[in-house]
C-alpha cells in the first residue's frame, strides 16, 4: 500500500496499520482484581494479567485481600504467579482457612520488571460461590545492580572497578589514573589527569600503590584562583626509580619534575618522600614519566593552597594603621587615620579616607599615604583691631592667637582679651567655644587730649587738635553748620540745618568735614552723604517753631576712628541736666574780631552753664515783648550761657555740640539750635535736649 493511498484510507477509518506509534513507557505501579470484586468470582474463569514495569525496576506485588475456594495444593480455585515460566507461587484460600496457601501480608518481589498472573475457578464451589477473589497492587522498586553477585556465566562483575547505582540503572566509573573503556564497564590505565582547579585534593599515580602495568607518561597541572600558593605535601610512601650515585638519586628512566613559572623544573625519584613542597605560585605543572624497564611504586600527594601574603605596611607618622595583624594575606585591607589635628596626604593632595588592598602579586594596590598637619587658615581678620600670634606656627593645629583692638580708639566687646586655637576642626575656637571673631566697640567721649581751659567761642580761642574730635562742620548749599559724629556712619545735627522752606536738602549739597580743626584743611577731604533723616516732627518753615530741632545724616562709608575722629557718647537712660552744670560748646560759628563778627577758620570753644529752665523761660517771655518773631521755649529744649552775656554759641555754630562731662566721658546733652542774639546780656542759647529723642536715634541708626 502506498502513502497516498495509506493517508486516504485513514481518512475513512479511524485505524491505520501504515501509522506506527511509539512504545509506551510501561507504568510505574497499578492494580490487579478477580473478576467482578468485590462481589463473589463466577465459575469457569480462566483470566490471565501480564504486569511490567520498566527496565532497571524490579516489580513488588502486595494483597490487600485474597478469599479463593480453598483447596489440598489448590486444586479447584487458584491464582499462580509466573516470572517467565518460572511459577513464583500460587494462592488460594483465606486467611484463616485450615487449607489452602494464603501470601498474608508479604509481597511478592519478581526477579525482573515482569510478572504473569493467572486465575483459575471450576465449575463446583461447596461455599455456593460466596468467594470474593483478590485484589492486589504493584509497583516500581529501584534494582541495586551494584550490589548483585557476579554473573554465573563468568563474564566478570558489571565495573571492573567502581559501580554507582542510579534510579532504573547503574553506571561505571575508574579509579585515578585510569579511564573508562568505550563498553562502559570496564577500566585501562590513562595519564590524562587534567587541570585541578579546587583550593585542596590528592593526586597520585597510576595504579599506586602498586606499580603500573607498563609504561607511562602523565600530566597533571594545578592552577587555582590568582592571589593563592600551592603547596604539594608528598606521603611517606613514595618510590620512583632511580639511579644511586655519590651526589645522591640520578633520575634517568623514571621521573616526577615539578615545574613552577619563572624557576627551573625540579626531578623527583626515589625511595624518600620530598615532604611538603612550597611553590608560592598559583600553577604547578607535574610530569610523571616511567619505561617499561624498572619498577616504579609511584606516589601519592596532598595539595592545598594559601592566601599570598604581603610585607608588613609599616607605620605612618602621626597616623595609625588598622587592622595590626601578625600577617597580611591577599584580599586583606588596611585603612589609614592620623590623629587628630592631621590630615591625609597622597601625591601632595588631601584625601578624605585611605584604605589599600594585599593583591595577588604580594604587593599593596596603593603605597602608604602620610599624615600632615592640619592648618585653620588666616584668622579672621577683625575690623578696627588686628590679631597676634601667641603660640605656634602658621596656623597649624594647637597655635594660640589673640585678638586685640586698635585702642585707644576701639575697645573688645566685653572688655577682656579672647585667646582663640586652631583645632582639629580646622576652626579658631576660643575657650569658650566661640567660633566667631569678636568685636572691636567704637570708645566714644574720650579724648586724648584735653582742653586746660575753657574760653567763650564768641571772642575765644582756638581748640587743640584732638580735644574735641566729634566735632563736624557741614557745609549745606555753601552755608556753614555744626554736627558731631556718633557712630562710625551716623553725624548727629540740627534739623533746622538741613531744612530749606519746610523741604530736606538732597543730599548732593550737603559736605561733611571732619578730623581737623582748620577749615582751609577740612575742605580738602568731604565725607559724601547715603541719607538725611529728619525728626518726623520736626515742623519749622518759618523758622519760629525749633520743637524737635535733631536730624541724623547716613554717611556712605563707615569711618576708622583716630585720634582727630572720635564718637561722642549718647546720654544714658534718665541723664538728668542739673543747673549749673557747665558744659562745652564747640563750633566753626561767628566769633568776634575788633568788635566785628566774622566766621572762624578755626574750631572754637566755650564753657557754659545750663541754665534753669523758668529762669530761660522768662528772658524769652522778656524778649517776645519786644519782637514777635520768637520761638517758643518746649521741654524738649534747654537753655545754657550766663546772664552777663558774651560767652555764647552763634551763627554757623546751629547743630553742634554741647557737651556734658561724666567721670571723664563726655556725652551728647545738646544741640545747638536757636537763641534771640549771640552773647548778649539777659539772653541764652537754647539747644536740643538730646536724652528726649534716644529711642528715636537708635531705631533711626538700626532700620537704616
Amino acid at each position: 500500500m502506498g502513502w497516498t493511498s495509506c493517508i486516504i484510507w485513514f481518512l475513512y477509518v479511524s485505524m491505520s496499520e501504515c501509522w506506527r506509534l511509539p512504545d509506551q513507557e510501561p507504568p510505574m505501579h497499578g492494580g490487579v482484581q478477580s473478576p467482578q470484586y468485590p462481589q463473589p468470582y463466577p465459575p469457569n474463569q480462566n483470566k490471565q494479567w501480564d504486569l511490567s514495569v520498566p527496565e532497571g525496576y524490579q516489580l513488588r506485588l502486595t494483597f490487600t485481600h485474597l478469599d479463593i475456594e480453598a483447596s489440598e495444593g489448590c486444586h479447584y480455585d487458584a491464582l499462580t504467579v509466573f516470572y517467565d515460566d518460572k511459577i513464583l507461587a500460587k494462592f488460594c484460600g483465606h486467611e484463616n482457612s485450615a487449607d489452602g496457601i494464603h501470601p498474608g501480608n508479604q509481597p511478592i518481589l519478581s526477579p525482573g520488571n515482569r510478572l504473569t498472573l493467572v486465575f483459575q475457578s471450576d465449575d463446583s464451589n461447596p461455599e455456593r460461590h460466596q468467594n470474593v477473589g483478590f485484589s492486589a497492587q504493584y509497583q516500581a522498586i529501584d534494582i541495586d545492580e551494584c550490589s548483585a553477585p557476579e554473573p554465573a556465566d563468568g563474564s566478570g562483575p558489571l565495573c571492573s572497578q567502581i559501580c554507582l547505582n542510579t534510579l532504573g540503572s547503574y553506571l561505571c566509573s575508574c579509579h585515578h589514573g585510569f579511564e573508562l573503556r568505550s563498553d562502559q564497564r570496564t577500566c585501562v590505565l590513562s595519564c590524562s589527569g587534567g587541570i585541578f582547579d579546587e583550593s585542596e585534593g590528592h593526586l597520585f599515580s597510576p595504579g599506586y600503590p602498586n606499580p603500573p602495568p607498563h609504561a607511562v607518561s602523565c600530566q597533571y597541572i594545578i592552577s587555582v584562583e590568582s592571589g593563592f600558593t600551592v603547596s604539594l605535601n608528598f606521603t611517606d610512601n613514595f618510590h620512583i626509580e632511580s639511579v644511586d650515585t655519590e651526589q645522591g638519586p640520578n633520575c634517568l628512566y623514571h621521573w616526577l619534575q615539578v615545574t613552577v613559572p619563572n624557576k627551573e623544573p625540579m626531578k623527583l625519584c626515589g625511595g624518600k618522600s620530598p615532604g611538603l613542597i612550597i611553590t608560592n605560585s598559583n600553577t604547578v605543572l607535574l610530569d610523571y614519566h616511567t619505561d617499561n624497564d624498572g619498577l616504579s611504586r609511584g606516589w601519592s600527594l596532598d595539595y592545598s593552597t594559601h592566601r599570598v601574603q604581603c610585607p608588613f605596611p609599616g607605620k605612618v607618622g602621626r597616623g595609625r594603621v588598622t587592622p595590626v595583624l601578625t600577617e597580611y594575606l591577599y584580599r586583606d585591607y588596611i585603612s589609614v587615620r592620623c590623629d587628630p589635628g592631621y590630615k591625609l596626604m597622597t601625591n601632595g593632595q588631601e584625601i578624605e579616607s585611605f584604605s589599600t588592598m594585599c593583591q595577588s602579586n604580594g604587593q599593596w594596590h596603593i603605597p602608604l599615604p602620610e599624615c600632615h598637619i592640619i592648618d585653620c587658615g588666616e584668622p579672621k581678620p577683625l575690623l578696627n583691631g588686628g590679631v597676634t600670634f601667641l603660640s605656634g606656627f602658621q596656623n597649624q593645629y594647637r597655635s594660640i592667637v589673640q585678638y586685640h583692638c586698635n585702642e585707644p580708639f576701639y575697645s573688645l566687646l566685653g572688655g577682656t582679651n579672647v585667646s582663640f586655637t586652631c583645632e582639629a576642626d580646622r576652626k579658631w575656637r576660643s575657650n569658650n567655644d566661640i567660633v566667631v571673631s569678636p568685636t572691636c566697640l567704637p570708645v566714644c567721649g574720650q579724648p586724648i587730649n584735653h582742653i586746660s581751659a575753657y574760653q567763650r567761642i564768641i571772642g575765644g580761642s582756638e581748640a587743640p587738635n584732638h580735644t574735641i574730635p566729634w566735632q563736624v562742620l557741614l557745609s549745606v548749599d555753601g552755608h556753614r553748620a555744626g554736627g558731631m559724629v556718633i557712630a562710625d556712619r551716623w553725624i548727629m545735627t540740627a534739623a533746622h540745618v538741613l531744612q530749606e522752606n519746610g523741604n530736606t536738602v538732597p543730599n548732593e549739597v550737603l559736605r561733611v568735614y571732619m578730623g581737623l580743626t582748620n577749615v582751609n584743611t577740612l575742605r580738602q577731604s568731604p565725607v559724601y552723604t547715603a541719607s538725611i533723616h529728619v525728626h518726623p516732627e520736626y515742623n519749622n518753615p518759618n523758622n519760629v517753631n525749633f520743637n524737635n530741632d535733631i536730624a541724623l545724616i547716613k554717611l556712605r562709608e563707615p569711618i576708622t576712628f583716630r585720634a582727630s575722629v572720635m564718637p561722642v557718647c549718647l546720654p544714658e537712660k534718665g541723664a538728668t541736666y542739673v543747673t549749673g552744670m557747665m558744659g562745652l560748646v564747640s563750633g566753626f560759628g561767628l566769633t568776634e574780631s575788633n568788635n566785628n563778627r566774622i566766621l572762624t577758620n578755626k574750631l572754637k570753644y566755650v564753657q557754659l552753664p545750663v541754665v534753669e529752665q523758668e529762669t530761660c523761660r522768662a528772658s524769652i517771655t522778656s524778649a517776645k515783648k519786644k519782637r514777635n518773631s520768637v520761638p517758643s521755649l518746649t521741654s524738649n529744649m534747654f537753655c545754657a550761657g550766663v546772664p552777663e552775656g558774651g560767652k555764647d554759641s552763634c551763627q554757623g555754630d546751629s547743630g553742634g555740640p554741647f557737651t556734658l562731662t561724666d567721670d571723664g566721658r563726655v556725652w551728647a546733652a545738646g544741640i545747638v539750635s536757636w537763641g534771640v542774639d549771640c552773647g548778649q546780656q539777659g539772653t541764652y542759647g537754647v539747644y536740643t535736649r538730646v536724652t528726649q529723642y534716644l529711642d528715636w536715634i537708635n531705631k533711626t541708626m538700626q532700620d537704616n
